[in-house]
């Protein structure tokens, strides 16, 4: 993907674990195909090749499909599976489906998943706006939560702040199951009250040695987002796990309407450069890959 040259001739290699691939004939998202139609930005299919192309001088060694809330999640996985072999060049090696922990399959559907060689966990969100139940207090969601374990899979954690410390009780009890906290844990909300619930979430699920941050989503909480504007939101995330459970992440296409690929690492890696040169290579790509085993 380029020569990696992205500024003064230094070179920037990432893995990417958090990037989403959707084609849109699949039928699969109806609600983005209505999106769509309504004319949004940014809501159109998007290919490997486009990721490809948007990565310019960045090389990006590796990345993570997470799903994208498809009507059916094994549909999902097996299409991206697909259209990553036909590609040949690897990318996403990873894959974290969608699955209803809560449904009375749930075994079956996380065996069918975990067949598949590139998918490494799951994803259901428990923040949507359209999610009537309250999986997190649902005892039928917490059963299917135990089963990742059985499956070898891990789960990415995508969820309020105002839930956090409630999603941190629960893990507590499973500390087998491997756990992506997604987009720094969701700090949409502005002002000091905001900050302090978001922080106390995030240092209860960071005291558990089990439990990953992703630091990604900057462009869906704060479209014109500068490096002064994110930068306690990063220092406070690395601070709370450490630079051996923090990865950076695009969340490309999403994260496409509020800056460029290429735009995106150069701030992530401005923010770390003083860092000695092996913490920076975890948060760039050693910890995603070594927590997707990729």
């Amino acid at each position: 993907m380029g020569s990696g040259a992205v500024s003064g001739g230094v070179s920037l290699v990432v893995c990417d674990p958090h990037v989403h691939i959707w084609d849109l004939t699949t039928r699969l998202y109806p609600a983005r195909e209505r999106r769509r139609d309504a004319g949004e930005p940014g809501i159109g299919d998007y290919h490997i090749a486009d990721l490809r192309a948007d990565c310019g001088p960045v090389v990006v060694a590796s990345a993570v499909h997470v799903e994208a809330f498809p009507t059916d999640g094994l549909a999902e996985a097996r299409h991206v599976t697909a259209l990553a072999e036909a590609a040949g060049h690897g990318l996403p090696q990873g894959i974290v489906a969608n699955a209803d922990l809560a449904s009375a399959d749930a075994d079956a559907a996380l065996a069918a998943l975990s067949a598949l060689p590139r998918v490494r966990g799951i994803r259901q969100a428990l923040n949507r706006a359209d999610e009537t139940r309250d999986l997190l207090c649902d005892p039928r969601w917490r059963d299917g939560f135990t089963l990742l374990a059985r499956h070898g899979l891990s789960f990415d954690l995508q969820i309020a702040p105002e839930r956090m410390r409630e999603a941190a009780a629960l893990l507590t009890r499973h500390p087998e199951i491997p756990v992506a906290l997604n987009h720094a844990g969701w700090p949409k909300a502005r002002g000091l009250a905001a900050w302090r619930v978001w922080r106390e979430g995030l240092r209860a699920l960071a005291a558990l040695p089990h439990v990953h941050v992703k630091i990604s989503g900057f462009g869906m909480f704060e479209r014109d987002w500068t490096l002064e504007s994110i930068r306690p939101y990063v220092f406070e995330a690395i601070d709370a796990f450490g630079t051996d459970r923090a990865m950076f992440a695009s969340n490309f296409p999403v994260d496409r309407l509020a800056r460029d690929y290429p735009s995106l690492w150069r701030a992530f890696a401005a923010l770390v450069e003083d860092l000695d040169e092996a913490s920076r290579g975890r948060l760039l790509r050693a910890n995603a890959e070594a927590f997707y085993r990729l």
